[in-house]
């Protein structure tokens, strides 16, 4: 299909460098939209103007939440050039989060020159500060103007971006995360491995009861036996195990990061052993008072490499490698940002670029 591209006659003031960007705040002059109609398929893809959207106060989604989204990013590379990082990974993604909620599948090499003819358009929006970024969300919605309990029959998928700055503005520095044991937020066959709405939604008390203990962000253990590690509420996570790195392994409740997979990729490219496996907090709580955890890192599109310096379970406190960053944690920042900026070797052909410098 012919991406339709209709330019803004009024364009924003851009960010000035050195601004404060803080995330998703701003966004750029404008978004890929297309329908969908069942009997029609998707049709009509076009770049237009960012603006409100008009929906009806019964559209499906306001009310059965059946709606799923990306998060990837454009980088202002080391040569000039606009590079996206793993972008058929991101729509691969969003097709299997479409099967789980019910919405059509699509075209994902489209929706690949969708981005990068949007990115292209408002390349001026790709901030140029180290670490900085634009971030790009790729998000559909149901929208048919029905009440009831059902699949939609028409959707709208949406991409808009948002120039946003370093995720850490003072630095790489570990986090504390609060081990969630009272609420769960998927269990297995639930919707756990997608990307939609509902999964954040159902994180929002307990990060607010973490935030209330000075903790920022919130482990979650598995909804059954509620004793096996799962995810971070933005991250996967990772423990070095004195030789072994560890994960928690996907069996349906766990989102499949990709920066998750890329991390994994690298340290096996290292040499390192990896293992993907179920993990108990009780385990994980020996082997810190054995002094063989020797690092913990969350990985995730915002942050890209998290280290993690402390967990607390319960009454018990874990602090990990002194609480600061490992070398291997840092190591795995520097090598993944590294690739992304174009600054490092992409020996897996990850970046892609949108247009040269």
């Amino acid at each position: 299909m012919e991406i339709r591209i209709e330019l803004t006659k009024t364009p924003k003031e851009k960010p000035v460098p050195g601004q404060k960007l803080g995330f998703g705040r701003l966004f750029s002059d404008h978004m890929f939209i297309m329908n969908y109609k069942t009997g029609k398929g998707w049709y009509d893809p076009r770049i237009v103007p960012y603006g409100d959207l008009s929906l009806s106060p019964a559209a499906l989604c306001l009310h059965y939440g059946q709606t799923v989204f990306e998060g990837m990013k454009a980088y202002y590379g080391e040569k000039g050039d606009i590079l996206l990082f793993r972008p058929d990974e991101n729509f691969s993604r969003l097709n299997s989060s479409n099967r789980r909620l019910a919405i059509p599948q699509i075209d994902e090499e489209l929706c690949i020159r969708g981005v990068k003819e949007l990115v292209e358009i408002d390349k001026d929006w790709v901030p140029r500060e180290d670490g900085a970024s634009l971030y790009i969300r790729p998000f559909i919605i149901s929208t048919d103007p029905v009440l009831g309990v059902h699949p939609g029959d028409e959707y709208l998928f949406i991409i808009i971006t948002s120039p946003s700055g370093a995720y850490y503005e003072s630095g790489l520095e570990p986090v504390k995360i609060y081990v969630e044991s009272k609420y769960v937020r998927a269990v297995r066959g639930g919707t756990g491995m997608a990307k939609t709405g509902g999964n954040y939604a159902a994180s929002l008390l307990a990060q607010d009861e973490a935030h209330q203990q000075n903790y920022s962000q919130v482990l979650w253990l598995d909804g059954v036996e509620q004793k096996y590690i799962e995810e971070v509420g933005a991250m996967n996570v990772f423990f070095v195990l004195d030789g072994e790195v560890v994960t928690p392994e996907l069996h349906g409740s766990i989102l499949p990061g990709i920066t998750r997979k890329s991390s994994i990729q690298l340290l096996k490219d290292w040499g390192l052993k990896v293992s993907e496996r179920r993990i108990t907090i009780e385990e994980l709580d020996r082997a810190n008072d054995q002094g063989r955890v020797l690092e913990a890192f969350g990985t995730g599109t915002a942050a890209v490499i998290s280290p993690i310096g402390e967990l607390k379970w319960g009454e018990k406190q874990m602090v990990f490698n002194g609480g600061k960053i490992g070398s291997l944690t840092q190591r795995l920042y520097d090598t993944l940002t590294g690739i992304q900026y174009g600054r490092l070797p992409d020996p897996h052909g990850w970046s892609v670029t949108v247009c040269k410098g």
